[in-house]
């Protein structure tokens, strides 16, 4: 999504020159609020999902760029990590049988993604956390070769100031530092996108909020993060620190 015109050490008056671009386009959205220049009367959903690749001892396998250059195919997409992938599903109206259309493009690409890892001996594995994910996968040569991510890497850290610290605790309790944003890495998901009308966005965003909490509850799968028994769904965690 977006441009990729990304480029490193940014100084203060390219800084300056951003943010006023940004607020611009803030002013620009709240023009487009109070005009009613946003599509109403239609509801679309879309939805990405994420995943692993794994070598044939569920081990990382980084070789995302290999595969994606065998698939060939727009709506797979590179993710943080060489060893994680995405693929985005086309947006559909919200009525009749868009979840069974959904299901069914979800199930084809997986099969797409199965098919072409094959051929260069990896697996493709849906998981919230690799439970095989070991703190030494996550060093920079790992991470995708391209300017965004390594650019979001030195932002992040110049905003922190030093090491990415996690302390969790769930059955066992995990306590580490890491030099690099390479723990998001750890989290893959399943992420649904809903398009509705700018009057009615307030109501079904507090309904998304409330209908959360039982859909989590239901669909956790991250237990276990470097061998360590955490929380049900520790992505939270990992995503609250990295």
């Amino acid at each position: 999504m977006g441009t990729q015109d990304v480029r490193e050490h940014v100084d203060g008056d390219e800084h300056r020159r951003f943010m006023k671009r940004l607020l611009a386009d803030v002013r620009a959205f709240e023009r487009m609020l109070e005009s009613d220049l946003i599509e109403t009367d239609i509801r679309r959903i879309g939805a990405e999902q994420e995943l692993f690749l794994v070598d044939r001892a569920w081990h990382p396998a980084p070789c995302s760029k290999e595969l994606l250059e065998l698939l060939d195919d727009p709506r797979f997409a590179t993710e943080l990590a060489r060893f994680n992938l995405e693929f985005n599903l086309d947006p559909l109206t919200l009525d009749g049988n868009c979840l069974g259309q959904l299901e069914r493009q979800l199930n084809e690409l997986l099969d797409k993604a199965r098919a072409a890892a094959e051929k260069i001996g990896v697996q493709v594995l849906l998981t919230g956390i690799l439970p095989t994910l070991m703190q030494g996968d996550l060093g920079m040569e790992n991470m995708t070769e391209h300017p965004r991510y390594l650019e979001l890497n030195d932002a992040f850290t110049r905003m922190r100031g030093g090491a990415y610290a996690f302390d969790i605790r769930g059955t066992d309790e995990l306590t580490l530092r890491h030099d690099s944003v390479m723990p998001e890495a750890c989290n893959t998901s399943f992420q649904v996108h809903f398009q509705v009308g700018a009057d009615e966005f307030a109501r079904l965003y507090n309904i998304a909020q409330a209908a959360t909490g039982p859909v989590l509850a239901a669909a956790t799968n991250s237990p276990l993060l470097f061998g360590k028994r955490l929380w049900r769904e520790t992505r939270i965690a990992v995503f609250q620190r990295a």
